[in-house]
């Protein structure tokens, strides 16, 4: 079966909508939902108002907040839930409105909106690396993976909204899938981006008999939430620093959930290597780091040399995450399968799986 790229059928019907949209009077433009997306077409173009069913708020930027209820019949509608595309698409169809959502009114608008988050730019990186691709489609060990692959990559290319169809939030599922066949004693767990400790919580109740969890988390909020899930836990070494290919000190901004190294951060954070922080033999590692993924693998390039350990790695914060780390990992140890599984309805939460042969 080999990765196919599907004609793309959407371009024509999302460039009618947004030429209708961009030429029609302001008095039939409205926003769904009230984000930095929303305002971004607000700043470009006069709309009547912004939709959302569920604040107190009755204004937002000088514009009224009405509900999907008050769209008149003749109302053009640009959805902007970025998170939840499949939700507010089933919601504006079920009220048998005309809408657009913010994925191809960005790619087919001709209006500057600035970037998307984790979603831009990937049709050059794709015509420039599609043999990359292709190679790693090839080796994805089932079905599931192939389809999952596929669709996000044709997602990418045509913002079609279709191709998305069937995913769902399922994060409370991410990282413990049965293929993993995690032991339930002996484990030794690297939680890399702990984010609050939920994630080492859940590896707690799949492997009751763990031999040691390393948490690393650089964020102080996070850090004090993480310490408190864990209290109770034994053999849990919380480093609040972040995982990187050397040891330096960099600028950190915090975000919570998706706090990451940038040029510009609000405060300095030590960074170090897994190779030389942690010396006892890993048995799992799971990654999520905002983009910090391919620093923390060189990092711990003699760890997974030598240990051949299960790895969660995210492959969805650059364009060219869903090959490039997995080549990044194959050229440290070839004796992998790899999966691919998606947590959310939007671009978020892509999941590559590395599981040890059983050869090797």
């Amino acid at each position: 079966m080999a990765l196919t790229i599907f004609h793309n059928n959407h371009h024509e019907v999302a460039k009618n909508f947004c030429n209708e949209f961009i030429n029609a009077s302001p008095e039939k433009r409205y926003v769904f939902g009230i984000n930095n997306y929303a305002e971004r077409i607000a700043d470009k173009l006069d709309i009547a108002a912004f939709i959302d069913d569920f604040t107190t708020n009755t204004e937002h930027m000088g514009k009224p907040i009405l509900k999907t209820s008050d769209i008149p019949s003749d109302g053009l509608v640009i959805s902007t839930l970025l998170g939840k595309p499949l939700t507010a698409k089933r919601v504006l169809s079920d009220a048998s409105i005309n809408f657009l959502d913010f994925f191809s009114f960005y790619s087919y608008s001709g209006l500057d909106l600035g970037n998307v988050r984790f979603w831009s730019d990937f049709n050059k990186e794709f015509k420039t690396n599609r043999n990359h691709y292709e190679e790693i489609y090839d080796r994805l060990i089932d079905d599931e993976s192939k389809d999952v692959f596929s669709r996000i990559i044709n997602f990418r290319l045509t913002a079609d909204l279709s191709y998305m169809d069937g995913f769902s939030d399922r994060e409370r599922f991410q990282y413990f899938e049965p293929f993993l066949n995690l032991k339930k004693s002996n484990e030794v767990f690297v939680d890399v981006g702990g984010f609050d400790g939920h994630t080492s919580l859940e590896f707690i109740k799949t492997c009751p008999d763990y031999k040691a969890i390393y948490f690393f988390e650089p964020e102080e909020k996070n850090m004090l939430v993480a310490k408190e899930n864990l209290m109770d836990h034994s053999n849990v070494h919380l480093m609040q620093k972040g995982l990187s290919d050397n040891k330096a000190t960099v600028s950190f901004s915090a975000g919570g959930s998706i706090s990451a190294i940038t040029e510009d951060g609000d405060y300095e954070i030590e960074v170090d290597t897994l190779d030389q922080i942690v010396s006892e033999k890993v048995s799992f590692i799971k990654m999520d780091i905002e983009g910090a993924e391919s620093s923390a693998i060189e990092g711990a390039r003699k760890t997974i040399y030598r240990d051949l350990p299960t790895m969660a790695l995210c492959v969805y914060h650059y364009p060219d995450d869903l090959w490039k780390i997995a080549s990044q990992v194959f050229s440290i140890r070839d004796h992998y399968d790899i999966y691919l599984r998606h947590y959310t309805e939007g671009v978020t939460e892509t999941v590559m799986f590395f599981i040890p042969r059983q050869s090797s």
